[in-house]
């Protein structure tokens, strides 16, 4: 029977596995590459994961999220270019993305004005900044749409073949 852990702090990739109930044993039979004590070590952060290992354990713990999370943590780079991304609602992300492109629609004339010379000009800056902010959100926005559609899709709530097939033929 496996020990029930008392620690405290428990990292996204114990948690991860605490969810699906699997021991360390389980999940290395299922994730099939990465032994027990690679686990156990991966989940004291005693080390960190491999990329390669991250994508197999979104894969077969069903949790694409977890990707974004090694990149906007973990990993150098993303932890420089990669937003961490929230996990909402599909209503919630459609409404963020309206409410994002009614504001940006306000803007376009600003942008046109500021960005017809090529050149950002000091009085310009303030604007400029809040547009691209503007466009930041969109931006996020769609990428939460993304990982939603992910999971849905590792979840069987979206049929993959068909959705598969569409983009294919798109």
């Amino acid at each position: 029977m496996a020990r029930v852990s008392t620690k405290d702090h428990k990292n996204i990739y114990f948690r991860l596995r605490d969810e699906l109930g699997l021991s360390r044993e389980k999940a290395s039979e299922l994730l099939e590459s990465i032994p027990p004590e690679r686990i156990e070590r991966i989940e004291n952060e005693k080390t960190l994961p491999h990329p390669d290992e991250i994508l197999v354990m979104a894969e077969k713990y069903k949790a694409p999220h977890l990707c974004n999370y090694y990149c906007a943590n973990e990993c150098p780079i993303g932890q420089q270019y990669v937003p961490e991304i929230e996990i909402k609602d599909l209503s919630q992300i459609v409404l963020e993305m309206l409410a994002s492109l009614n504001a940006i629609h306000k803007k376009q004339e600003r942008l046109i004005e500021i960005t017809v010379d090529g050149n950002i000009e000091k009085d310009e800056v303030e604007d400029f900044v809040g547009i691209q902010e503007d466009l930041e959100k969109i931006s996020i926005t769609v990428e939460t749409l993304q990982l939603w559609v992910e999971q849905m899709l590792a979840n069987g709530k979206i049929d993959i073949d068909a959705y598969n097939k569409y983009k294919e033929n798109h």
